[in-house]
């Protein structure tokens, strides 16, 4: 059985909040809970993006960052096939295109968890992917 998780974008923010402690700690424990980890082209545009816009981190500080990562996970590129899926997941699961080409991604990458605050907790996608928020208590 495979055992790959996927990381939304949330749960890379979290490692860097210092703000709420608690997801926090929830996320840097995500890094030991979880083997076999990816994150997608499209997280780690969205992590610079959120880190510079909203939390205004400098470009050098998200840098760091980034190399942390490709240094922790494995990172799954966006194709037009990505693309493609992720519409007709938005049309049957009524998710954001953005949600759902991260959907899509996982299951490109045949990923069997997607950790995400923002999606529906406990969904199961296409019989093979299970979504989970690991911030609920």
């Amino acid at each position: 059985m495979k055992n790959k998780t996927f990381l939304d974008t949330n749960v890379l923010l979290y490692m860097y909040a210092t703000d709420e402690p608690i997801k926090h700690n929830k996320a840097q424990a995500i890094l030991h809970e979880h083997e076999n980890i990816i994150i997608s082209t499209q997280v780690l545009f969205e992590f610079s993006n959120i880190m510079h816009k909203k939390l205004k981190q400098d470009y050098h500080s998200i840098e760091s960052a980034l190399e942390e990562f490709h240094t922790i996970f494995d990172i799954a590129i966006i194709h037009y096939s990505t693309i493609k899926q992720a519409l007709k997941i938005a049309t049957k699961y009524k998710y954001s295109f953005p949600d759902s080409l991260i959907v899509s991604t996982a299951l490109e990458y045949d990923c069997n968890l997607l950790l995400s605050e923002d999606m529906h907790h406990n969904q199961i996608i296409d019989n093979n992917l299970k979504i989970t928020n690991p911030f609920l208590d």
